[in-house]
């Protein structure tokens, strides 16, 4: 594995998209949770001479206090790194862009803390901006950049390490990274935001919400668990989903004459924080758990997000559940029609009868694709069923 710190040797997919937004648009937004990528992503779009940080007080002092006179010295094209640290500076990168509304390309921004930088463009760039969540390494980002097929055993190591680019382009134990990651998540970002008074019992509200990854979300139950109050639980959660570390499924719900389970369910952003959280440190502490299944479905929820969001491609994400106990681990909404994904650790399982069950409700025009995620490679067709591994192209 190189020991460079640069991310020289990953290719991201979302670059040509990004590439595309800049030429359409004045202003570009690259959001998402740290260790994602932003930083190098805006130094391979623009240049680095063209990138400034305001991760650097000096620089984000001068940001909040001296805005207009900030860009006119550094003039465009230009990217702002962690520009939530001078929300103040948006108002001025507004009245910039509006002297020149024809020109294309001018700002690219980064932010780690989505919520603070969303309010900020709301107000300031509406119109302006087009918005681009990045996530972690896709698996195929990753074969790309180790040279190494994902399958198997390497899938399972792969699912401990997680997808951040950083344990692919420096030999760093993931272990030793992911206790760095939640401490300083905890120290820089939740602290300014939450009054967090114990930090200890944010951890082991956090571990107990890794417990849960992949599976319906009871907050009641889980503020009992975690000895907090119900409204400090929903606050906890809805920051942590705001900061992109982590994202809370809907469930699908169309008048189909049934009751449905309402409840919604929670992923992570990255298998290796989650199985970092959950005490699993290797592949064979993976397979031995009971929690493998979830973090499998965790996987293939990221490879679902990660497809749609660095290809620009709006698609809600759902799941399908019934009180009967018929579920559908994906339901993805194309316009009118629905792609049906469901997930199974066994190679050799059959094809879901809740797939047949939806489809009659909702007739067969409606429904656009039908996929059994396995571990495997490759992808077969079972009567209709895209029999697949979780890498590769998704049909949405």
């Amino acid at each position: 594995m190189p020991n460079n710190h640069e991310h020289m040797a990953i290719a991201r997919v979302v670059e040509p998209y990004l590439r595309d937004l800049l030429a359409k648009r004045p202003c570009v937004v690259l959001t998402g949770c740290r260790q994602t990528g932003k930083t190098f992503l805006a130094q391979t779009l623009l240049g680095r001479s063209r990138l400034v940080s305001l991760d650097l007080p000096r620089l984000a002092e001068e940001a909040e206090t001296r805005g207009e006179a900030f860009l006119e010295a550094r003039g465009t094209p230009l990217a702002i790194d962690e520009v939530q640290y001078a929300p103040a500076l948006l108002p001025y990168v507004k009245r910039a862009i509006d002297r020149d509304r024809d020109a294309m390309g001018q700002y690219l921004l980064t932010g780690s803390q989505p919520f603070e930088l969303m309010r900020g463009v709301t107000e300031s760039l509406a119109g302006r901006a087009a918005i681009v969540r990045l996530l972690p390494l896709s698996l195929a980002e990753i074969e790309a950049t180790a040279g190494d097929v994902l399958g198997g055993e390497r899938l399972m190591k792969t699912l401990v390490r997680g997808a951040f680019p950083e344990l692919y382009v420096r030999d760093i134990d993931p272990s030793e990274f992911f206790a760095s990651y939640v401490a300083t998540y905890l120290e820089r970002d939740l602290r300014s935001v939450l009054a967090v008074r114990s930090l200890r019992d944010f951890d082991r509200f956090l571990r107990l919400l890794a417990l849960r990854a992949a599976n319906l979300l009871d907050i009641g139950n889980l503020a009992s668990e975690a000895g907090v109050a119900v409204n400090t639980a929903k606050a906890w959660l809805a920051t942590l989903e705001n900061a992109g570390i982590v994202a809370i499924v809907t469930p699908w719900f169309e008048n189909i004459g049934k009751r449905l389970v309402m409840t919604p369910k929670v992923y992570f952003v990255d298998t290796g924080l989650l199985c970092s959280l959950l005490g699993l440190d290797s592949s064979d502490a993976l397979r031995r758990s009971q929690r493998v299944g979830s973090v499998f479905e965790n996987l293939v929820y990221l490879e679902i997000a990660k497809s749609l969001a660095h290809r620009g491609r709006h698609r809600p994400i759902h799941f399908y559940r019934s009180h009967d106990g018929t579920e559908i681990d994906f339901v993805v909404a194309e316009a009118e029609r629905l792609h049906l994904v469901e997930v199974k650790l066994d190679e050799d399982a059959r094809t879901p009868k809740a797939f047949a069950v939806l489809t009659q409700a909702i007739g067969e025009e409606r429904v656009a694709s039908r996929s059994l995620v396995v571990p495997a490679r490759g992808v077969a067709d079972r009567h209709g069923v895209l029999v697949r591994g979780p890498i590769g192209a998704w049909p949405f």
